[in-house]
């Protein structure tokens, strides 16, 4: 069957068509949380009463909500949600706004508008779609630092935001999509040799980085920081309670993703190896988080109804910290004045009922290593 046909009956719901599975939206979760939970002036649009939504089903109206979204650079802002259907004044708000370029890879931005889009293309062949996700490459190959890396923003701000960011898997969400490229994944069969080979590139690129980012500490190789100098490649700060320190949780996504390659180099079975070691030795055994009710708490970041306290659990499977200090390999919190404090109850409590400290991420990559390990000796 022409998949033109296929893709017209199974839109319409024709009697004896298989129903496809809906293109995956999880990616816009995080997006869509901060547009309806979090204030943010700079929005061009706001929601909707009623936050009116397109079904998961409702591919082709959540692929042109995607374009209306794409600025002329290539790239997407961060926190709106792609499903939300959207009033004749929002769409013209999104299309006065195309050049205002404030486009980055936080909260799932733009590599996951371009994964649904190759997705949307590959169901509907509509050329919109597919000329889409070229100029979203462009804008990823174009905002890729010479020595590998990625900004947080590009094009690239006077803050934070320049270093080479790992929070939040943007770095990671970027070199998933590219490997599906590399490996000639099914959605991605119509990019075009240059483009295919520009993505290679970049790849190749990106693992270097990788590669050379995993921190020595205190004479020992241990795993990665949430941001990393663009120029130095060493630990940064990022926001006031981010500090440079050992991150677990963005490390175990930087792990995850280098045990998906097939043949690795000696390199990268290194890196692995190495920070399996780490997060072996960071566990932290006997211990959870429990979340408590609290009265509620109105601060200029958020509501809390909340609280968060750690207590022993004899038994409790490992649980890891955010961040470990650097040189002493400590357990360490911030507040938002920078002050490095060492127990979770030293943090003010919008800042410990609305971050996440602690993180069980690293299991997810001893659950893999020994599987991997037999494959990769």
């Amino acid at each position: 069957m022409k998949p033109y046909i296929f893709t017209y009956c199974f839109l319409l719901g024709v009697p004896g068509y298989a129903q496809e599975k809906p293109i995956d939206t999880s990616a816009f979760l995080d997006a869509a949380h901060h547009w309806y939970d979090i204030k943010d002036k700079t929005n061009t649009i706001n929601p909707r009463p009623g936050r009116p939504a397109y079904r998961a089903t409702e591919t082709a109206a959540i692929a042109d909500n995607i374009l209306l979204y794409q600025k002329t650079n290539g790239g997407w802002p961060k926190n709106y949600d792609m499903q939300a259907i959207l009033s004749t004044e929002q769409k013209d708000s999104l299309l006065r706004s195309k050049n205002e370029l404030h486009t980055t890879y936080d909260n799932g931005s733009t590599y996951a508008q371009v994964a649904y889009l190759a997705k949307a293309y590959t169901r509907t062949k509509n050329e919109a779609y597919k000329t889409a996700v070229l100029k979203g490459l462009d804008f990823i190959t174009t905002s890729q630092y010479a020595n590998g890396g990625w900004p947080q923003y590009y094009p690239l701000e006077k803050n934070y935001s320049r270093y080479i960011t790992y929070n939040d898997d943007a770095y990671i969400g970027i070199m998933n999509l590219l490997k599906d490229i590399v490996d000639n994944t099914n959605d991605y069969r119509f990019i075009d040799e240059a483009t295919r080979q520009k993505i290679q590139a970049s790849y190749n690129r990106g693992i270097d980085c990788i590669l050379q980012t995993q921190m020595n500490d205190n004479g020992k190789p241990t795993a990665w920081c949430q941001q990393h100098d663009e120029v130095t490649l060493q630990p940064a700060w990022a926001r006031k309670f981010e500090p440079p320190a050992i991150c677990n949780g963005e490390s175990a996504g930087i792990v995850l993703f280098l045990m998906r390659i097939k043949q690795p180099s000696p390199a990268v079975k290194n890196a692995i190896r190495d920070a399996v070691a780490w997060f072996n030795e960071s566990k932290i055994l006997n211990t959870k988080v429990q979340v408590i009710d609290a009265p509620e708490m109105t601060t200029a970041f958020t509501v809390s109804k909340h609280d968060r306290i750690v207590v022993n659990s004899p038994g409790a499977p490992p649980i890891w910290t955010r961040y470990y200090e650097l040189k002493t390999h400590r357990p360490m919190f911030c507040n938002r004045d920078s002050k490095v404090v060492y127990t979770l109850a030293e943090v003010d409590r919008e800042r410990r009922d609305g971050y996440g400290w602690y993180t069980y991420a690293p299991q997810l990559v001893l659950d893999k290593y020994e599987k991997w390990k037999t494959i990769n000796p």
